[in-house]
């Protein structure tokens, strides 16, 4: 099994697309059709299997709300390589975005790896890690 997609509320879509594409490096998809009104919501692609979905306000918000409930996504996990995780740590700290946790030996779903905390700029929290060679030990003690 793989993780098809997620899908993250989001209040300001321009601001999201931008930490995706320029911070993650993530490509959008279905961008132009979103906002040519033909989409529903645009999506950022991790790879050939899993996508993440953008819904905008309208939906996901009751009216009279103005900020996602921080209690709809814990974090998800997105994992690399070492190096291509060297990138994008220094894409962190290019773009000020502030490392939360980390870098700390954490479990998840191919034994133990290195990752970090951040947050996107709708409050989500993304764990990045990358999993170095022989070091898939299970350690049930480390969080993920």
């Amino acid at each position: 099994m793989q993780m098809d997609h997620i899908v993250l509320n989001v209040e300001n879509m321009e601001e999201m697309i931008a930490f995706y594409r320029e911070v993650l490096e993530l490509q959008p998809e279905r961008l132009d059709a979103y906002r040519s009104g033909k989409a529903p919501f645009p999506s950022v692609r991790i790879n050939e299997q899993t996508i993440i979905d953008l819904f905008p306000r309208d939906f996901w918000a009751k009216p009279g709300q103005h900020r996602v409930d921080p209690g709809n996504l814990n974090h998800f996990c997105l994992s690399t390589t070492k190096t291509a995780w060297d990138h994008l740590v220094e894409r962190l700290r290019t773009h000020d975005v502030p490392v939360e946790s980390g870098p700390v030996r954490r479990y998840g779903a191919r034994g133990t790896g290195i990752s970090v905390y951040l947050r996107d700029p709708d409050g989500n929290q993304i764990e990045l890690r990358y999993y170095a060679e022989g070091d898939a030990g299970d350690d049930p003690s480390l969080g993920s």
